[in-house]
């Protein structure tokens, strides 16, 4: 039976991995029950536009090698990868600081395919945008809003429903059986959500202040220290752990800012900042809350289309962030954001 094209990239992959600067026929050999000669050549032309291989040479002196963005970007099926238990999975349990410093500057996150499609569709938010009235307007971003406040919080362990925050966020009306947290942490969004979209130029650029900034609002009255930690943090679920040193998490939040603030694409700014605050966690708690505060603070900064993620579930996100910290790869990550992006500028707006 042919093997799925999506077990043939991988098998190619792998080989190419094993092989570097193997040709083509050495590849089709392996293959040659599953694709043809002139298939095989449009999959590895696909696989070099993302960025997944490199080519040296032309025609039949054609190598082809493993790009120094594969670990990046190459796809990882996430129900294989969470079928291992935390101790079986081979995993980076340590802070890698080429990551930022090098891999993330030098990798082009999305495909000109990917680019493309995020492209026409923040011209498809401006084109719905020029048509409202600003009442119009004001209301659909108050909706994403809400949504936005009690996904962020869901994904945090937070029990609201969306009808009880928004009825907390639109009456202040708490509800009963919650925790005064419960609800802490949600007006804090709303807080933090209303400094943004009142001082849209406030983190451009990004600063480490800036996100320090960001992060108060949303701890306030929760018992979480502000500022940069000084200690160590555990993230459940996984053995990778973040920096412990004060003045080295400075220095990747420095290192933070600067990759994202040279990002010309819009889209590449938004995404590390929601991948890599996370990644070096920063603070005690709160962090992947910042990053989606950040993360939106950049897309409206620039007058692109605001993302709720209203449509991931909890689960979900948690796995796509364990497979960044643990491979430094973004692939189930960048999956949700183009996703959430699509799902936001055709359901608000």
């Amino acid at each position: 039976m042919p093997r799925h094209k999506r077990d043939i990239e991988t098998i190619i992959l792998d080989f190419i991995k094993e092989h570097p600067l193997c040709r083509s026929k050495d590849i089709l050999d392996l293959v040659k029950k599953d694709i043809r000669s002139t298939s095989l050549k449009r999959l590895l032309q696909k696989l070099f536009t993302e960025n997944l291989i490199t080519v040296d040479g032309k025609g039949k002196n054609t190598k082809y090698q493993i790009s120094t963005g594969y670990e990046l970007l190459h796809n990882i099926n996430i129900n294989e990868y969470f079928k291992k238990e935390i101790d079986d999975r081979k995993i980076r349990d340590s802070f890698n600081y080429d990551l930022i410093q090098v891999t993330l500057h030098d990798t082009p996150l999305f495909t000109e395919k990917e680019y493309r499609h995020l492209i026409n569709l923040q011209d498809e938010y401006k084109k719905n945008v020029s048509v409202l009235t600003p009442t119009e307007y004001k209301r659909e971003l108050e909706r994403l809003a809400i949504e936005l406040i009690w996904k962020s919080s869901q994904i945090e362990g937070n029990t609201y429903s969306l009808l009880e925050t928004e009825r907390l966020i639109k009456e202040q009306e708490e509800t009963t059986g919650k925790t005064r947290d419960e609800a802490t942490m949600l007006l804090n969004h709303k807080a933090a959500l209303d400094f943004i979209i009142g001082n849209p130029t406030f983190i451009n650029p990004l600063t480490i202040h800036g996100i320090e900034d960001i992060h108060s609002l949303l701890i306030k009255d929760l018992g979480v220290d502000r500022n940069v930690r000084i200690g160590r943090v555990g993230i459940s679920g996984t053995r990778y752990k973040p920096l412990d040193n004060e003045h080295q998490i400075r220095e990747a939040l420095a290192d933070l800012c600067n990759l994202v603030n040279e990002q010309k694409n819009v889209f590449s700014k938004a995404l590390l900042a929601l991948l890599v605050i996370s990644y070096i966690q920063p603070f005690a708690d709160g962090n992947k809350r910042t990053a989606r505060i950040i993360s939106n603070a950049i897309l409206m900064n620039n007058g692109y289309c605001p993302m709720s993620f209203r449509t991931v579930t909890p689960d979900e996100y948690k796995k796509a962030m364990l497979i960044f910290y643990e491979q430094n790869n973004i692939s189930a990550f960048k999956r949700i954001f183009m996703e959430q992006f699509e799902f936001a500028v055709e359901t608000y707006f």
